[in-house]
């Protein structure tokens, strides 16, 4: 009786083991996949906050030569405000991101929608306003908004891989138990406005 009953202690205990090692190991791979998702956003974040300085200088400068309404240049702000501010959720950075682009695309900076649309390419504003051609500081704005575009396009990118890896290993059997159990929750994807699909309209 004493050896059966050290037999089925000796089973109990494998079991514990065995389900006690994959519970720690499927815990440890979603935090390196939630690791690797927050240090992906923070490659977004980075450009996000460069590209948020950017546009109201390019505005700033396009004002000059072309008349923007009140009411993009109040909504640029306040997108800038929202990217920038410590408290805001991903999410709400990801809002106030497709916000600014909306109302860059509306003064004639950006067409087809930035980073969240189909390229980032720059409107022809030299053709409609020559005198932009000779003035450098619009030039030296253009560049490197053209170059942060494309890196946050990268950035997004691998920032959406990294959701999509970490989520699948969140929802599927058995993350699911060990997620519900110990608080992981899903990542959201940074996606594009549906307005930013279309191509802009800009009236001077």
């Amino acid at each position: 009786m004493g050896k059966t009953l050290l037999v089925v202690l000796g089973v109990l205990l494998l079991f514990v083991l065995i389900i006690g090692g994959w519970a720690f190991g499927s815990y440890n791979g979603l935090v390196e996949k939630r690791n690797l998702v927050d240090q992906q956003w923070a490659q977004v974040e980075n450009n996000l906050q460069r590209r948020a300085d950017l546009i109201p200088n390019i505005v700033n400068t396009v004002k000059g030569y072309a008349n923007i309404e009140a009411g993009i240049l109040t909504s640029i702000a306040d997108s800038r405000s929202r990217i920038l501010s410590p408290n805001a959720t991903p999410e709400q950075k990801m809002d106030a991101s497709n916000q600014m682009t909306n109302a860059a695309r509306q003064a004639g900076i950006l067409n087809g929608g930035g980073i969240l649309g189909t390229g980032g390419r720059f409107l022809a504003l030299t053709d409609t306003y020559p005198q932009l051609k000779s003035d450098q500081a619009f030039l030296r704005l253009q560049d490197e908004l053209s170059g942060t575009e494309n890196r946050l396009a990268v950035a997004r990118k691998d920032y959406n891989e990294s959701v999509t890896v970490y989520n699948t290993a969140r929802q599927k059997f058995p993350g699911v138990i060990i997620a519900s159990l110990t608080g992981f929750q899903d990542k959201p994807f940074f996606k594009a406005d549906e307005s930013a699909r279309k191509a802009p309209e800009v009236k001077f």
